[in-house]
Protein backbone atom coordinates (compact mmCIF):
# COMPACT_ATOMS: atom_id res chain seq x y z
CA UNK A 1 0.00 0.00 0.00
CA UNK A 2 2.78 2.57 0.87
CA UNK A 3 4.70 1.56 -2.22
CA UNK A 4 1.54 1.99 -4.43
CA UNK A 5 0.85 5.88 -2.69
CA UNK A 6 4.86 6.54 -3.52
CA UNK A 7 4.03 5.54 -7.36
CA UNK A 8 0.74 7.36 -7.03
CA UNK A 9 2.84 11.17 -5.24
CA UNK A 10 5.81 10.28 -8.17
CA UNK A 11 3.00 10.73 -10.86
CA UNK A 12 0.93 13.59 -9.73
CA UNK A 13 4.46 15.62 -8.96
CA UNK A 14 6.12 14.78 -12.15
CA UNK A 15 2.80 15.82 -14.17
CA UNK A 16 2.40 20.09 -13.32
CA UNK A 17 -1.28 19.97 -14.98
CA UNK A 18 -2.21 17.09 -12.92
CA UNK A 19 -0.66 18.85 -9.48
CA UNK A 20 -1.78 21.85 -10.72
CA UNK A 21 -5.52 20.65 -11.01
CA UNK A 22 -5.25 18.98 -7.53
CA UNK A 23 -3.82 22.39 -5.89
CA UNK A 24 -6.79 23.77 -7.17
CA UNK A 25 -8.88 21.48 -6.06
CA UNK A 26 -7.69 21.26 -2.45
CA UNK A 27 -7.30 25.02 -1.97
CA UNK A 28 -10.83 25.47 -3.54
CA UNK A 29 -12.22 23.00 -1.06
CA UNK A 30 -10.24 23.77 2.14
CA UNK A 31 -10.12 27.88 1.84
CA UNK A 32 -13.88 28.08 0.27
CA UNK A 33 -15.42 31.33 0.92
CA UNK A 34 -18.84 31.48 2.99
CA UNK A 35 -20.27 34.18 0.34
CA UNK A 36 -21.39 32.44 -2.86
CA UNK A 37 -18.71 35.12 -4.96
CA UNK A 38 -15.07 34.15 -5.85
CA UNK A 39 -13.73 37.01 -3.80
CA UNK A 40 -10.14 36.78 -5.55
CA UNK A 41 -11.48 39.40 -7.92
CA UNK A 42 -12.00 41.68 -5.09
CA UNK A 43 -8.82 40.83 -3.40
CA UNK A 44 -6.89 42.05 -6.50
CA UNK A 45 -8.91 45.23 -6.27
CA UNK A 46 -6.79 48.73 -5.10
CA UNK A 47 -7.65 51.71 -2.83
CA UNK A 48 -7.65 54.89 -4.56
CA UNK A 49 -4.48 57.25 -4.05
CA UNK A 50 -6.05 58.90 -0.77
CA UNK A 51 -4.49 62.53 -2.59
CA UNK A 52 -6.92 62.10 -5.58
CA UNK A 53 -10.07 61.94 -4.22
CA UNK A 54 -12.25 63.29 -1.59
CA UNK A 55 -11.66 62.22 1.98
CA UNK A 56 -15.21 60.71 2.78
CA UNK A 57 -16.69 59.74 6.47
CA UNK A 58 -20.43 59.02 6.41
CA UNK A 59 -21.01 58.06 9.90
CA UNK A 60 -20.65 60.18 12.93
CA UNK A 61 -21.96 61.13 16.13
CA UNK A 62 -22.16 63.70 18.82
CA UNK A 63 -23.91 65.09 21.85
CA UNK A 64 -26.88 64.97 20.24
CA UNK A 65 -26.94 61.22 21.11
CA UNK A 66 -24.32 59.34 22.56
CA UNK A 67 -21.26 60.56 20.65
CA UNK A 68 -19.10 63.11 23.26
CA UNK A 69 -18.05 65.69 21.06
CA UNK A 70 -20.30 68.75 20.37
CA UNK A 71 -21.66 69.29 16.83
CA UNK A 72 -19.48 72.48 16.88
CA UNK A 73 -16.38 70.25 18.04
CA UNK A 74 -17.60 67.26 15.83
CA UNK A 75 -17.06 69.41 12.26
CA UNK A 76 -14.06 71.19 13.63
CA UNK A 77 -12.46 67.46 14.19
CA UNK A 78 -13.73 66.13 10.76
CA UNK A 79 -11.91 69.11 9.10
CA UNK A 80 -8.59 69.37 10.79
CA UNK A 81 -8.52 65.42 9.80
CA UNK A 82 -9.13 66.51 6.39
CA UNK A 83 -12.58 64.72 5.86
CA UNK A 84 -14.18 66.58 2.91
CA UNK A 85 -17.36 64.93 2.51
CA UNK A 86 -18.73 64.42 6.00
CA UNK A 87 -22.31 63.02 7.73
CA UNK A 88 -23.77 63.46 10.84
CA UNK A 89 -25.72 60.57 11.45
CA UNK A 90 -26.71 60.49 15.09
CA UNK A 91 -29.36 57.91 16.61
CA UNK A 92 -32.76 58.58 15.69
CA UNK A 93 -32.65 62.46 15.99
CA UNK A 94 -31.74 64.98 13.70
CA UNK A 95 -30.84 67.85 16.28
CA UNK A 96 -27.43 68.19 16.23
CA UNK A 97 -27.78 68.71 12.81
CA UNK A 98 -28.75 72.68 12.94
CA UNK A 99 -25.45 73.70 14.97
CA UNK A 100 -23.60 72.03 12.94
CA UNK A 101 -24.17 73.58 9.65
CA UNK A 102 -24.18 76.92 11.06
CA UNK A 103 -20.42 76.30 12.46
CA UNK A 104 -19.49 74.93 9.07
CA UNK A 105 -20.91 77.35 7.28
CA UNK A 106 -19.38 79.89 8.84
CA UNK A 107 -15.45 77.86 8.62
CA UNK A 108 -12.63 79.33 6.85
CA UNK A 109 -12.35 75.65 5.10
CA UNK A 110 -16.01 74.34 4.77
CA UNK A 111 -16.61 70.51 4.10
CA UNK A 112 -19.52 69.36 2.72
CA UNK A 113 -21.87 68.06 5.33
CA UNK A 114 -24.62 65.75 4.50
CA UNK A 115 -27.51 65.75 6.58
CA UNK A 116 -27.99 62.17 8.01
CA UNK A 117 -29.65 60.59 11.19
CA UNK A 118 -28.94 56.47 12.25
CA UNK A 119 -32.45 54.40 12.50
CA UNK A 120 -32.51 51.45 15.28
CA UNK A 121 -34.77 48.63 14.02
CA UNK A 122 -35.08 44.90 14.24
CA UNK A 123 -34.80 42.04 12.42
CA UNK A 124 -35.00 39.22 13.40
CA UNK A 125 -34.63 39.81 17.53
CA UNK A 126 -31.56 41.47 16.41
CA UNK A 127 -31.03 45.09 16.84
CA UNK A 128 -30.36 46.48 13.02
CA UNK A 129 -29.27 50.28 12.84
CA UNK A 130 -29.69 51.59 9.12
CA UNK A 131 -27.95 54.94 8.38
CA UNK A 132 -30.18 57.42 6.17
CA UNK A 133 -28.10 60.08 4.65
CA UNK A 134 -29.41 63.16 1.85
CA UNK A 135 -32.44 63.55 4.02
CA UNK A 136 -34.64 66.51 4.27
CA UNK A 137 -35.01 66.66 8.03
CA UNK A 138 -38.01 68.95 8.08
CA UNK A 139 -39.58 66.04 6.20
CA UNK A 140 -42.86 65.64 8.53
CA UNK A 141 -42.79 61.95 8.18
CA UNK A 142 -39.43 61.89 9.29
CA UNK A 143 -40.33 64.37 11.73
CA UNK A 144 -42.59 62.37 13.47
CA UNK A 145 -41.58 59.05 13.18
CA UNK A 146 -38.34 60.16 15.32
CA UNK A 147 -40.17 61.59 17.88
CA UNK A 148 -41.69 58.32 18.49
CA UNK A 149 -38.08 56.44 18.36
CA UNK A 150 -37.14 59.36 21.31
CA UNK A 151 -40.48 57.90 23.18
CA UNK A 152 -39.14 53.98 22.87
CA UNK A 153 -35.50 55.03 23.88
CA UNK A 154 -37.21 56.80 26.56
CA UNK A 155 -39.16 54.07 27.75
CA UNK A 156 -35.70 51.60 27.51
CA UNK A 157 -33.43 53.65 29.27
CA UNK A 158 -35.72 53.90 32.19
CA UNK A 159 -35.76 49.68 32.10
CA UNK A 160 -32.36 49.18 32.31
CA UNK A 161 -32.39 51.43 35.23
CA UNK A 162 -34.65 49.36 36.59
CA UNK A 163 -32.85 46.64 35.92
CA UNK A 164 -29.54 47.73 37.17
CA UNK A 165 -31.15 48.85 40.32
CA UNK A 166 -32.82 45.67 41.17
CA UNK A 167 -29.13 43.71 40.26
CA UNK A 168 -27.93 46.16 43.42
CA UNK A 169 -26.33 48.75 40.53
CA UNK A 170 -27.95 52.02 42.43
CA UNK A 171 -27.85 55.37 40.91
CA UNK A 172 -27.50 54.10 37.63
CA UNK A 173 -30.06 56.18 35.28
CA UNK A 174 -29.43 59.21 37.11
CA UNK A 175 -25.56 58.82 35.91
CA UNK A 176 -26.91 57.86 32.80
CA UNK A 177 -29.01 61.29 32.72
CA UNK A 178 -26.73 63.31 33.27
CA UNK A 179 -23.76 62.00 30.77
CA UNK A 180 -26.47 62.03 28.09
CA UNK A 181 -28.17 65.80 28.98
CA UNK A 182 -30.46 67.04 26.62
CA UNK A 183 -30.51 63.55 24.37
CA UNK A 184 -32.27 60.89 24.79
CA UNK A 185 -30.37 58.40 26.70
CA UNK A 186 -28.63 55.56 25.61
CA UNK A 187 -26.92 52.51 26.69
CA UNK A 188 -23.93 53.93 25.86
CA UNK A 189 -24.86 56.65 28.45
CA UNK A 190 -24.79 54.06 30.79
CA UNK A 191 -21.94 52.02 30.08
CA UNK A 192 -19.79 55.67 30.52
CA UNK A 193 -21.13 55.75 34.58
CA UNK A 194 -20.86 52.67 34.90
CA UNK A 195 -17.13 52.83 33.66
CA UNK A 196 -16.54 55.68 35.41
CA UNK A 197 -18.09 53.89 38.78
CA UNK A 198 -15.71 50.92 38.95
CA UNK A 199 -17.93 48.50 37.44
CA UNK A 200 -15.32 47.54 34.52
CA UNK A 201 -12.52 48.99 32.95
CA UNK A 202 -13.88 49.93 29.74
CA UNK A 203 -17.34 50.85 28.14
CA UNK A 204 -17.02 47.83 25.96
CA UNK A 205 -16.54 45.65 29.15
CA UNK A 206 -19.23 47.41 30.80
CA UNK A 207 -21.33 45.89 27.68
CA UNK A 208 -19.75 42.40 27.64
CA UNK A 209 -20.60 42.38 31.21
CA UNK A 210 -23.76 44.20 32.13
CA UNK A 211 -25.48 46.04 28.76
CA UNK A 212 -25.43 42.96 26.17
CA UNK A 213 -28.28 41.11 25.34
CA UNK A 214 -28.87 38.50 27.99
CA UNK A 215 -26.96 40.73 30.85
CA UNK A 216 -28.02 41.91 34.10
CA UNK A 217 -28.93 45.38 32.22
CA UNK A 218 -30.19 44.44 29.01
CA UNK A 219 -33.91 45.46 28.22
CA UNK A 220 -35.35 44.61 24.92
CA UNK A 221 -36.86 47.18 22.39
CA UNK A 222 -39.99 47.68 20.24
CA UNK A 223 -38.06 49.00 17.31
CA UNK A 224 -40.23 49.31 13.83
CA UNK A 225 -38.66 47.21 10.90
CA UNK A 226 -36.60 47.35 8.29
CA UNK A 227 -38.89 47.95 5.68
CA UNK A 228 -40.88 50.60 7.36
CA UNK A 229 -37.84 52.49 8.28
CA UNK A 230 -36.75 52.97 4.88
CA UNK A 231 -40.06 53.51 2.94
CA UNK A 232 -39.55 56.60 5.84
CA UNK A 233 -35.94 57.97 4.24
CA UNK A 234 -37.04 57.31 1.14
CA UNK A 235 -40.47 59.26 1.75
CA UNK A 236 -37.47 62.10 3.21
CA UNK A 237 -35.48 62.14 0.25
CA UNK A 238 -32.95 59.81 1.26
CA UNK A 239 -30.53 56.98 0.57
CA UNK A 240 -31.05 54.04 2.97
CA UNK A 241 -27.54 52.52 4.41
CA UNK A 242 -27.31 49.65 6.21
CA UNK A 243 -24.68 50.02 8.98
CA UNK A 244 -21.88 47.78 10.18
CA UNK A 245 -22.98 44.77 8.95
CA UNK A 246 -20.05 42.92 9.98
CA UNK A 247 -20.92 44.29 13.85
CA UNK A 248 -23.86 42.24 14.44
CA UNK A 249 -21.58 39.38 14.94
CA UNK A 250 -23.91 37.04 12.56
CA UNK A 251 -22.90 34.15 11.08
CA UNK A 252 -21.95 34.29 6.94
CA UNK A 253 -25.45 32.31 6.44
CA UNK A 254 -27.29 34.97 8.48
CA UNK A 255 -25.44 37.74 7.16
CA UNK A 256 -26.13 37.13 3.88
CA UNK A 257 -30.25 36.61 4.84
CA UNK A 258 -29.73 39.80 6.46
CA UNK A 259 -28.12 41.83 3.58
CA UNK A 260 -30.50 40.03 1.01
CA UNK A 261 -33.54 41.18 3.08
CA UNK A 262 -32.15 44.62 3.70
CA UNK A 263 -32.43 44.59 -0.35
CA UNK A 264 -35.95 43.47 -0.40
CA UNK A 265 -37.13 45.92 1.77
CA UNK A 266 -35.90 48.59 -0.27
CA UNK A 267 -32.27 49.27 1.05
CA UNK A 268 -30.29 51.06 -0.94
CA UNK A 269 -26.27 50.33 0.27
CA UNK A 270 -24.35 48.97 2.96
CA UNK A 271 -21.34 50.17 4.90
CA UNK A 272 -18.32 48.13 3.20
CA UNK A 273 -15.36 50.25 4.94
CA UNK A 274 -15.25 50.60 8.48
CA UNK A 275 -13.08 52.13 10.81
CA UNK A 276 -11.49 49.16 12.19
CA UNK A 277 -11.77 46.24 9.96
CA UNK A 278 -9.91 43.13 8.12
CA UNK A 279 -9.15 43.43 4.44
CA UNK A 280 -11.18 40.16 4.07
CA UNK A 281 -13.84 41.56 5.85
CA UNK A 282 -14.16 44.62 4.02
CA UNK A 283 -14.17 42.49 0.51
CA UNK A 284 -17.20 40.11 1.75
CA UNK A 285 -19.08 43.02 2.57
CA UNK A 286 -18.30 44.31 -1.16
CA UNK A 287 -18.72 41.17 -2.65
CA UNK A 288 -22.31 40.93 -0.95
CA UNK A 289 -23.08 44.28 -2.63
CA UNK A 290 -22.25 42.92 -6.38
CA UNK A 291 -24.38 39.08 -5.00
CA UNK A 292 -27.16 41.82 -4.28
CA UNK A 293 -27.16 44.77 -6.23
CA UNK A 294 -26.39 47.51 -3.49
CA UNK A 295 -24.04 50.25 -3.39
CA UNK A 296 -21.70 50.80 -1.18
CA UNK A 297 -21.09 53.24 1.75
CA UNK A 298 -18.17 53.90 4.16
CA UNK A 299 -17.94 55.90 7.73
CA UNK A 300 -15.90 55.33 10.67
CA UNK A 301 -19.14 55.76 13.38
CA UNK A 302 -16.70 57.99 15.81
CA UNK A 303 -18.34 58.71 18.99
CA UNK A 304 -15.31 60.29 20.74
CA UNK A 305 -11.64 60.89 20.03
CA UNK A 306 -8.75 58.10 20.85
CA UNK A 307 -6.27 55.82 18.72
CA UNK A 308 -8.88 52.81 17.95
CA UNK A 309 -11.65 54.91 15.63
CA UNK A 310 -10.80 58.06 14.33
CA UNK A 311 -12.54 60.34 11.71
CA UNK A 312 -11.55 59.77 8.11
CA UNK A 313 -9.45 57.03 9.58
CA UNK A 314 -8.78 53.79 7.03
CA UNK A 315 -11.83 55.16 5.20
CA UNK A 316 -10.43 53.36 1.96
CA UNK A 317 -12.24 53.54 -1.64
CA UNK A 318 -11.18 50.43 -3.21
CA UNK A 319 -11.91 51.17 -6.94
CA UNK A 320 -14.33 49.82 -8.72
CA UNK A 321 -16.62 50.36 -6.53
CA UNK A 322 -19.95 51.93 -7.11
CA UNK A 323 -20.30 54.10 -3.94
CA UNK A 324 -23.31 55.76 -3.13
CA UNK A 325 -22.35 59.26 -3.49
CA UNK A 326 -21.59 59.21 -6.85
CA UNK A 327 -24.62 57.38 -7.74
CA UNK A 328 -27.72 59.03 -9.59
CA UNK A 329 -29.65 58.99 -6.30
CA UNK A 330 -26.90 60.71 -4.56
CA UNK A 331 -27.75 63.50 -6.81
CA UNK A 332 -30.64 63.76 -7.01
CA UNK A 333 -31.13 63.19 -3.75
CA UNK A 334 -29.55 66.95 -3.25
Amino acid sequence: MLYCWRISLLLITSNPALLALLTKLITKRLFKSPFKVKLKYYKGMKDENISEVKLVDLHSHTTASDGQLTPSELIERAISKGVQVFAITDHDTTDGLAEAHQYNNNHETPLELINGVEISTRWNSFDIHIVALNIDIENQTMVDFLSHQRELRATRAFEIGERLAKAGIEGAYEGAKFYAGDAAISRGHYARWLAEKGYATTTANVFKKYLARGKTGYAPNNWGDMASAIDIIHQAGGVAVLAHPSGYKLSAKWLKRLVREFKEAGGDAIEVVLGQQTIEDRNNLIALTVLNNLMCSLGSDFHFPGSWIELGKNMFQPQGVNWVWQSDKWKEAQ
